[in-house]
């Protein structure tokens, strides 16, 4: 008698006996792998997120620590006008804190050629009545110059045009005044290049008689353009605490020491009618600036300090899980690490650390701006009279290329999310280990389906042996019968 399934010829539940003891040998052994990946599933996923928030702090110390203008002036103006803006001001970090009183008598400008009445009758006149020549325009000695080339029927207007688009063209414009009378058109000459001795000169280069019209300058000097309509370049004009002071451009720069400021326009006239008013500027300390970013710096490292907690806390019952990293040495050993260094003295600061800023760790591990006053103010009052007092001190603070907290954190940060850093090679470990739990997985299925082989084949020979006792069994009943 051949037997297909177990339990058909002896009428025993053999499968089901045998699915019962292939889950007891699985189940303890499965239920220890998903354990064991679930807590490494956990671990590279926290490493993940301890990267991440420390990978956005190092940004943002890094950021802090080669801030240029963290010790930054704030120039304010005050102008006679509150409507019209008559300069405007910028300040290096080193410029010192001061009042000017400055009054914009004069803006620089370029200089202004135009040709003279009568010189042309119509736009659309031939400037050359034959043959060909040139103009040369310079200006000053900055050796800036460019040349057009004029041929015999070339128009006012083309010229203009010509002049515009020449790409040698270093800030001169024409443009064409039709004047409607007995003066006719005047080509109109323009340089952007401000200062006095930049006046634009327009040299005939060939000499020849028609183009002098045109041109201040020529081997033949008969007929150039009258020097009533030729003015010169001129410097821009201040009086900073009524000292005279000029720029060949519209901006004062290092005028007065690091502090540059812009002509906008002319200062109104005083009530005299002939002195001007003045516009006040001072230099002071960007102290908002300065505490936003203070604050902020707290507030980001408050933000790691809560997530690093988060992910290493133990759950205070059986309701609530660990962390992620629960009790993790390397989650303990940053935190304390970061702490470390917001808590020791910068020597090369007056303020010496932060809690002379008014920056304290709370019991919890975070930074804060302390309302308890330890005999030196609280907090708040430190900050505001080290934003008043020791400003300056504040940038060695954080940004001491050796001691500076700033530095010191991004340094310490690097440590752990480089490449080569620690919490990668915890997160390489980690995928290891998930690797090896897939492996234990794979040979736990051969073992497994090894082992269901050798107890169907074990109970298959139950199964046929009862099967023959049962047909040996029914042909004795039969033959007693």
């Amino acid at each position: 008698m051949t037997i297909q399934s177990l339990g058909v010829g002896s009428g025993l539940a053999l499968d089901d006996l045998v699915t019962q003891l292939l889950d007891a040998e699985r189940t303890p052994k499965e239920e220890a792998l998903n354990e064991r990946e679930e807590q490494v599933e956990a671990e590279i996923s926290g490493l993940g997120q301890v990267k991440s928030v420390l990978s956005d702090f190092q940004d943002a110390v890094d950021e802090l620590r080669t801030d240029a203008d963290i010790n930054g002036r704030e120039p304010t103006i005050t102008n006679p006008d509150e409507d019209f803006e008559n300069i405007t001001a910028e300040a290096s970090n080193s410029a010192l804190r001061g009042s000017y009183e400055i009054a914009v008598e004069q803006l620089a400008e370029g200089s202004r050629v135009v040709t003279d009445d009568g010189a042309f009758s119509d736009s659309s006149d031939a400037i050359l009545s034959s043959g060909t020549g040139s103009l040369t325009f310079n200006v000053g000695t900055t050796g800036d110059s460019f040349t057009i080339d004029v041929a015999a029927g070339m128009t006012l207007a083309q010229l203009r045009e010509a002049i515009n688009d020449s790409e040698n063209n270093f800030g001169v414009n024409a443009n064409i005044i039709e004047t409607g009378t007995s003066a006719g058109p005047r080509l109109v000459f323009t340089s952007e290049v401000t200062g006095t001795g930049n006046d634009l000169e327009i040299v005939n280069d060939t000499g020849v008689a028609e183009l002098n019209r045109l041109a201040t300058s020529s081997s033949s000097p008969l007929g150039l353009i009258s020097d009533s309509n030729i003015s010169s370049a001129t410097n821009a004009r201040a009086t900073i605490d009524g000292i005279v002071v000029e720029s060949n451009s519209n901006e004062f720069e290092n005028t007065i020491q690091n502090v540059s400021f812009e002509a906008e326009r002319v200062s109104p006239l005083a009530a005299d009618g002939i002195s001007f008013q003045t516009s006040t500027l001072e230099i002071g300390y960007d102290k908002e600036g300065l505490e936003t970013k203070i604050r902020d710096f707290v507030d980001t490292y408050n933000s790691v300090m809560s997530e690093l907690s988060t992910l290493t806390r133990y759950g205070e019952s059986e309701l609530e899980e660990d962390g992620a990293l629960a009790g993790d040495s390397l989650m303990r050993g940053i935190m304390t690490g970061m702490a470390s260094i917001v808590g020791t003295n910068v020597s090369s600061s007056a303020l010496g650390g932060l809690f002379q800023l008014g920056v304290e760790l709370n019991s919890d591990g975070e930074l804060e701006i302390g309302s308890s006053d330890f005999g030196l103010g609280t907090g708040e009052e430190r900050l505001e009279d080290a934003l008043e007092d020791n400003f300056d001190e504040i940038s060695k603070l954080f940004t001491d290329e050796n001691e500076g907290i700033a530095t010191r954190l991004y340094e310490f940060a690097e440590q752990y999310v480089s490449y080569s850093g620690l919490i990668t090679l915890r997160e390489n470990a980690a995928k290891d280990n998930r690797e090896e739990i897939y492996d234990d997985r794979e040979t736990l299925e051969l073992r497994m389906a090894s082992y269901e082989q050798v107890l169907r084949d074990k109970y298959l020979n139950l199964d046929q042996t009862v099967a023959q006792l049962n047909s040996t069994s029914s042909a004795l009943l039969a033959t007693l019968g």
